[in-house]
């Protein structure tokens, strides 16, 4: 049986790689790292994590939370590894960077049928093949595939937040808590600011330095990853209704602080903390001495300073089909995050969805055609929506087709949205391959 390329180890290529090894087809896994890397990456390693160490909401009742259930009930290798590997988080599901990327690189080595080469991919290779080369993509990689498409690529920016040493961080002026009390109260570290001292904090950032865009680049952002600074521009309390938001985080003294910076366990001895929706391009001298207001942080140790790279993605509504292959080609399939799903969950389900489709293909059985009242499915019909102006999404509840009949409250038509894609879902995969 002839092997299928998988171009790139992250973490859709990753899971591409384990739905095809899985079901008994060999594969070829490109990788260029670490000879090569790229402006986000620090290693090697397969399926790293670069933004964040968090995949977000662990409740059916948000949207990604249903959508990585849904890829446990598919033997997803990125969920398994996140799980066995999770870190506390309060409702999220985070986990230990290190020994995660370290599991997923360690299960897909022990799979027979698979060929990992460390070698740049400079043209497309022939055969079957699934291009998981994320938003960074090789130059010459880039070229070849605009190439093919005959388009132009749209791009975003995209930013990292800081992590700090845990014992670089005065408890004195912090408090343990998760937002409402989920989780346990230790998943987070608050640093509170009182009004004057949020308004310090908030106008240095806006003033601070940042590093510069090339001539070639222009400032357009996806919302969710927005740098902190380019959000605070927005206003005075953009921040403190946004990722500084101090509601369900009273003190310890039941009072409620004008604003919390929260810190998040980066590793699961607890030695590092990543600044929570800090993500910036500030110059490392100005994160230094901004960050260093926050009550808490003054004599902060940075591990990692926040940075800045450049994301491109495909116009998939109108160059993919249905099942993430090139129009007119389907012996090349695209994944994760270059089809311009956001996120790291929603990356790996998108190479879940083209590895398990390329196995069908291989074995001569049908393309799985995944319902739409699915996350899988709404991720795939939001790639195939016509759009004047394509953009990167989240996997949201938007996107699933409405309920029948609309439960009162909120909660409760998450619950029903949730139910009814598992009973969808169940349907489908017993057909499978």
């Amino acid at each position: 049986m002839e092997a299928v390329n998988v171009i790139g180890a992250g973490l859709a290529g990753s899971e591409a790689a384990w739905q095809l090894l899985s079901r008994g087809i060999p594969a070829r896994l490109y990788e260029m790292r670490p000879a090569k890397t790229t402006p986000a990456h620090t290693g090697g390693a397969f399926a790293e994590l670069v933004c964040s160490n968090s995949l977000r909401a662990a409740s059916l009742e948000n949207a990604v939370g249903l959508l990585k259930e849904e890829m446990r009930w598919l033997d997803s290798l990125i969920l398994a590894a996140a799980d066995a590997t999770a870190v506390p988080a309060g409702g999220a599901l985070a986990v230990d960077r290190r020994l995660f990327s370290a599991l997923v690189e360690r299960r897909l080595r022990r799979q027979p049928g698979l060929t990992v080469i460390r070698e740049e991919v400079t043209d497309l290779p022939e055969g079957l093949t699934i291009v998981a080369a994320g938003p960074l993509a090789s130059e010459p990689l880039t070229r070849a595939i605009l190439e093919l498409t005959g388009r132009e690529q749209l791009f975003f920016h995209d930013a990292i937040a800081p992590i700090v040493a845990a014992d670089s961080v005065d408890l004195s002026a912090a408090y343990f808590a998760s937002r409402y009390g989920k989780g346990g109260d230790g998943d987070y570290l608050n640093c509170p600011l009182d009004q004057e001292q949020y308004l310090r904090f908030y106008h240095e950032l806006v003033k601070a330095e940042r590093f510069p865009l090339r001539n070639f680049e222009q400032e357009k952002h996806f919302s969710g990853c927005m740098p902190l600074e380019s959000l605070a521009r927005y206003g005075e309390d953009a921040l403190r209704f946004g990722p500084m938001k101090p509601v369900g985080l009273n003190r310890p003294d039941g009072t409620r602080p004008y604003a919390v910076l929260q810190l998040r366990k980066e590793n699961a001895e607890g030695g590092m903390y990543n600044l929570v929706g800090c993500q910036t391009r500030l110059l490392q001298s100005e994160q230094r001495r901004v960050f260093r207001l926050i009550p808490g942080l003054a004599g902060a140790e940075f591990l990692r300073y926040g940075a800045m790279h450049r994301n491109t993605y495909l116009n998939s509504p109108q160059l993919l089909d249905q099942f993430q292959r090139l129009k007119g080609r389907p012996d090349i399939y695209f994944a994760g995050q270059i089809t311009g799903v956001e996120g790291y969950v929603e990356s790996a389900a998108s190479g879940l969805l083209a590895g398990i489709a390329a196995a069908a293909q291989v074995l001569g059985k049908p393309l799985p055609l995944f319902p739409p009242e699915t996350a899988l499915g709404a991720l795939l019909n939001f790639l195939q929506r016509p759009q004047a102006d394509f953009q990167p999404m989240n996997i949201n509840f938007g996107l699933f087709p409405p309920l029948q009949e609309l439960p009162r409250r909120k909660r409760e038509r998450k619950t029903a949205l949730a139910e009814r894609a598992l009973a969808s879902l169940e349907a489908l995969r017993r057909a499978l391959p």
